[in-house]
């Protein structure tokens, strides 16, 4: 089961990758009957018939036949829109502009702000809290 799911993602992420969409699955009989009608009516073969409706001849047989330019919407793979390519422009309309200085250090001659005592705990005085000593 395993292995199942993992095959069937990596073909998913594959078909993303190339940019066919479930839309583009679905629409895979209307390609197939428009291949037909185009080799019924003109002759065409399969390569022909991709060459005219996604290679260098599609300009050319678009021109020629509007007629069909509803069934050519309606064929796969025509996205006009492209998903995976965005652009976010930034605009920068406020810029701060920060100064860093160094501190200047002055020669203190206060007194210091700390002060040692001496502890008065009853522990010292007993040796308790004394580090050890050699025997």
């Amino acid at each position: 089961m395993i292995k199942l799911f993992s095959i069937s993602f990596s073909f998913l992420i594959l078909l993303q990758s190339f940019g066919i969409s479930f839309s583009d699955v679905a629409q895979l009989d209307e390609f197939i009957e428009h291949a037909q009608f185009h080799s019924e009516q003109y002759g065409d073969n399969v390569f022909v018939f991709i060459s005219k409706h996604y290679g260098e001849l599609k300009a050319n047989h678009h021109k020629e036949h509007e007629e069909e330019k509803e069934d050519h919407e309606e064929l796969p793979f025509n996205h006009s829109s492209c998903f995976h390519i965005t652009s976010l422009p930034a605009f920068v309309l406020n810029t701060i502009k920060v100064e860093i200085s160094a501190p200047d250090f002055l020669d203190r001659t206060d007194k210091p702000n700390f002060h040692y005592q001496a502890p008065t705990s009853s522990f010292h005085s007993l040796g308790l809290l004394q580090p050890p000593r050699h025997s």
